[in-house]
């Protein structure tokens, strides 16, 4: 038999230690943990939503007077002949300097900026909705690394037993050709199932390196000792009352009824924009000459009202463009809605299947042990062939390989479940993690501050959030 690579033995001591277990071992929730601190998606997502908050200070600060301020310091000059020049070319240049302060004030627009403050803070609710949703992404995924590295190095763990045994058989048939017992047929066929069960075995190591780098991806560090998860987490055992659950509860479910709202609200804005826009407007200017006694002082007050009479059809195609786009959304809130009560059932038909592999499986294993065990007592007794021995134990690494599988995929299904239910969550799983609140930012942003009390607390939350 050839030695083993130095990589081999590693993932060989890595396997087993994941069979282990132990005292010290990382467990589902460390790895949960880990996902939810160390995602770079929900930072993303979180930038998004605090980008939406800001919306609505924009929207709020439409409602303000705007207060604009214009300098320009102008020099003329100038050449000139005319009768009181009596008819001599006369020079003239002059500096003058002018401030002016101008302030703006919308005092009616048919309620277009209330409509686009209303507007604002349904998209902020639907983005903090889309943030739960991907905060569920993220922890499915961890849980889908966590188990899919324990079947993967449980996997190899089998597959290196099966190494083990095969050459046994080989050795065995070795020595009972040298006897005259069985013949070289026998040999070589162990030999081919060998070389088979050696490169199931790579197979089995690559499946486990491809899960670390999942886990490392997905948790944010590259896996430890992973204990054995704890009990399959408890789901609703009515699936009509599950569904009925996730159309009120699911984050994507919120989302979108959010997203009708706010194209509802985009017809009444634009609607508004075909009616009379009232402003006060006010000026407060001086101009001054440079070397001269000249200036003047002064300002003006104006209420000014505008409204369109004709633009070409732009209006009329905005409200239908509107229009269109409130249809949009019910028809995704339509879409929507029957995805999420399709991957309720899904989930709950691959719970079902799981629960019932692991079932089979385990009479399968009894069984395929027993029969192992005779085959080759048998086959000491010269009754069986070593063909027969090699099938067997074929047959009882597969059944624990499906054994494992189905306990893999129980544990995938229920969290799916959960999942899809919109449960799968820092607070409903209790994850020791800082919690986010997404209404700290909006709550000091809302108002539209500039140089407050507030503004200074925002720029705390900032530091606080390394996004200074």
């Amino acid at each position: 038999m050839k030695r083993r690579s130095i990589s081999t033995w590693i993932l060989t001591g890595v396997a087993a230690v994941w069979m282990a277990g132990g005292a010290g071992a990382e467990t589902l929730a460390d790895a949960l943990t880990g996902a939810y601190r160390n995602s770079g998606l929900l930072e993303q997502n979180r930038a998004v939503l605090r980008a939406a908050d800001e919306d609505v200070a924009q929207a709020v600060s439409a409602l303000r007077p705007v207060i604009n301020w214009s300098g320009d310091v102008t020099r003329s000059f100038g050449t000139a002949r005319s009768g009181s020049t009596l008819g001599t070319v006369v020079g003239s240049a002059s500096n003058t300097v002018n401030i002016g302060i101008l302030a703006q004030l919308t005092v009616f627009d048919s309620g277009r900026t209330r409509l686009g403050i209303e507007a604002a803070k349904e998209s902020v609710l639907a983005t903090r909705e889309s943030l739960l949703s991907v905060e569920q992404q993220i922890l499915l995924r961890a849980v889908r690394a966590y188990m899919e590295v324990r079947r993967a190095g449980q996997s190899v763990g089998l597959a290196e037993n099966n190494v083990r045994l095969i050459t046994q058989e080989l050795r065995a048939a070795r020595d009972r050709f040298e006897v005259g017992e069985v013949t070289r047929t026998d040999v070589a066929l162990a030999e081919a199932r060998l070389a088979g069960a050696r490169s199931n075995l790579a197979a089995a190591q690559g499946s486990l390196v491809a899960a670390q780098e999942e886990y490392a991806n997905a948790v944010g560090r590259r896996p430890g000792t992973l204990a054995a998860p704890g009990a399959v987490p408890s789901v609703p055992a009515n699936i009509p009352g599950a569904k009925a659950s996730a159309m009120r509860n699911h984050p994507d479910m919120r989302r979108v009824q959010r997203q009708v709202n706010v194209a509802e609200l985009n017809i009444e804005i634009a609607r508004a924009a075909m009616n009379p826009t009232v402003t006060l407007n006010g000026r407060l200017g001086v101009t001054e000459t440079f070397q001269s006694d000249t200036f003047n002082h002064g300002g003006s007050i104006s209420l000014e009202a505008t409204g369109p009479i004709y633009q070409g059809g732009r209006l009329s195609s905005l409200v239908r463009q509107a229009m269109a786009g409130r249809d949009q959304a019910r028809g995704n809130l339509h879409v929507v809605r029957h995805d999420i009560q399709q991957n309720v059932g899904n989930a709950y038909v691959q719970l079902q299947v799981a629960r019932a592999s692991i079932q089979a499986s385990q009479n399968q294993v009894r069984a395929a042990e027993i029969a192992f065990r005779g085959v080759r007592e048998e086959a000491t007794l010269g009754a069986r062939t070593t063909l027969d021995v090699l099938d067997a134990e074929q047959e009882l690494l597969n059944a624990r390989n499906n054994l494992i599988s189905a306990q893999v995929d129980e544990y995938i299904a229920a969290y799916t479940i959960l999942s899809s239910l919109g449960l799968m969550t820092a607070e409903y799983l209790k994850l020791n993690v800082p919690r986010y609140d997404p209404a700290e930012y909006y709550n000091l942003v809302k108002d539209a501050p500039t140089l407050s009390r507030q503004g200074e607390q925002l720029d705390r939350v900032l530091r606080a959030l390394g996004k200074e």
